[in-house]
């Protein structure tokens, strides 16, 4: 039985969206337009069979009732009342989640709203910073990235189509993992008279992969190593092969302009790619197998560290799941640069990731995996295997990028994970205290704190000094 202070709101938002009223909603329904109301107004749970009734009376899925989105909705909402500019509006967690609850139109659009203000204001400091250097230009106060993530979280990294696209081309194409370059370029040239060339890095001028729709021919450079090139020529066939898919993707609502359209064909295609070179079955088979040991399976598989942890993220199948594993990607400025939760860890969408987060540290030790067990201010325990990742060069001059990597799980999980063997995970000592972002964390003791939290007014005393300049401190009022 659901819960009734979950559904009422939305069970009323989704009646006045198909422009029903209660009466004619109830009369759909088989029940008294009053029961209606006090569903609506939280005062009666909704069962399981009306719950079911619903969904068809409003043809709807079910997911469209999860919570999910509502918790979603809550963390922005916090994170973006977090803004210096609320300061002094004395606003408190429960008023923000009653508000996404009530009114999660509302909600969503003050989110919204929010996006537009801060990309305005950034515009404004780079327009004038411009102006200052000699010059201006117009700028876009969307991100792309973010509307490409959102859409990926929605459907929890899970493409059942691409999934089935990328076992349909072992089974037709016959694939063989030994040979797996040669099958997928003899695949390109059979389907679609592409011709597949490795290239030197002069004439690829900084690309890895280049593909002449003209002429048919894909260029792929000679620095990527053979599980990369895999990876670039089944890429390749994913935009070819499941262009309806990736279309019908790209033309969801969330995205809102032709970058992020074309975005979420390149991050789906990448998806694709990952499918083939790891299929489903086997891929899902060996994790478990081998404890989820990214490195060894990136090796059986012939994918890189970041591949692999991206696809440990994709095991979604219903009956067929994986262990839900968050990931993120920093550079070493801190900018996020991909992300995705299936454990229902937050990331902050406008603000810095917390510094107590084990991938920081991984700068100071390059290619080394960090573990780490840690407790959010609300109680929920996760455990972190990080390390940097590197891309390929393309010689002694070309530069050399690396981020930090973070694959994490609820606690709860981490026995099946081989990174865990020999760690206390029960121990309170081992437990490092963290938070999503500064702004929301509640915790008066870090030393790290860089900004005074929400939920405390900064209180500045010139004479005593505490672990941090946003920390109190209690004044000894002794003699």
């Amino acid at each position: 039985m659901a819960e009734p202070s979950a559904l009422g709101a939305k069970v009323r938002t989704l009646r006045r969206r198909k422009g029903l009223t209660q009466a004619q909603l109830a009369e759909r329904l088989g029940i008294s337009a009053s029961y209606l109301n006090l569903i609506e107004h939280n005062r009666r749970p909704l069962p399981s069979p009306l719950l079911l009734k619903l969904a068809e009376v409003l043809e709807l899925e079910l997911k469209e009732l999860a919570s999910g989105q509502e918790a979603r909705s809550v963390a922005d909402l916090l994170e973006l009342f977090g803004d210096p500019i609320f300061d002094g509006h004395d606003l408190v967690a429960a008023e923000v989640r009653e508000m996404a609850q009530a009114s999660p139109s509302v909600a969503r659009a003050v989110v919204t709203l929010y996006h537009a203000f801060r990309g305005a204001r950034e515009a404004a400091n780079t327009l004038a910073s411009r102006i200052t250097e000699g010059g201006a230009a117009g700028l876009d106060s969307r991100l792309p990235t973010e509307e490409v993530s959102d859409l990926i979280q929605r459907h929890m990294n899970w493409f059942p189509e691409l999934e089935e696209g990328a076992e349909r081309l072992w089974r037709d194409g016959r694939l063989q993992a030994g040979n797996l370059y040669e099958d997928l370029a003899a695949w390109l040239s059979r389907e679609h008279g592409v011709e597949v060339r490795i290239e030197k890095t002069t004439a690829m001028a900084g690309a890895v992969r280049r593909f002449d729709r003209e002429r048919k021919v894909l260029s792929i450079s000679e620095v990527l190593r053979r599980g990369s090139r895999n990876f670039q020529l089944a890429y390749q066939v994913g935009l070819l092969a499941q262009q309806a898919a990736l279309d019908r993707h790209a033309a969801d609502p969330l995205l809102t302009g032709p970058e992020s359209r074309a975005l979420s064909r390149v991050a789906l295609a990448n998806y694709f790619a990952s499918a083939v070179l790891m299929p489903y079955a086997p891929f899902l088979e060996a994790a478990r197998a081998e404890r989820y040991d990214a490195e060894l399976l990136g090796h059986r598989f012939r994918a890189s560290y970041e591949q692999t942890c991206h696809r440990l993220t994709t095991l979604r199948r219903p009956g067929a799941e994986g262990v839900p594993f968050h990931m993120v990607r920093i550079d070493i400025a801190g900018n996020i640069s991909k992300h995705f939760s299936a454990s229902g860890l937050r990331f902050p969408r406008f603000g810095g990731l917390c510094s107590r987060w084990a991938l920081f540290g991984c700068f100071l030790t390059p290619g080394m995996v960090r573990t780490q067990l840690s407790q959010m201010p609300d109680g929920e325990r996760y455990f972190w295997v990080a390390r940097t990742v590197r891309r390929e060069g393309g010689g002694f001059h070309a530069p050399r990028t690396v981020h930090a990597l973070a694959l994490g799980c609820e606690v709860g999980y981490a026995k099946r994970l081989v990174y865990a063997d020999g760690v206390d995970l029960a121990s309170r000592e081992a437990v490092v205290p963290v938070g999503v972002t500064c702004r929301l964390c509640e915790r008066m003791d870090c030393e790290q704190r860089a900004f005074p939290p929400l939920q405390h007014p900064l209180r500045v005393d010139e004479d005593v000094r505490g672990v941090s300049f946003y920390a109190p401190v209690e004044r000894d009022e002794g003699g």
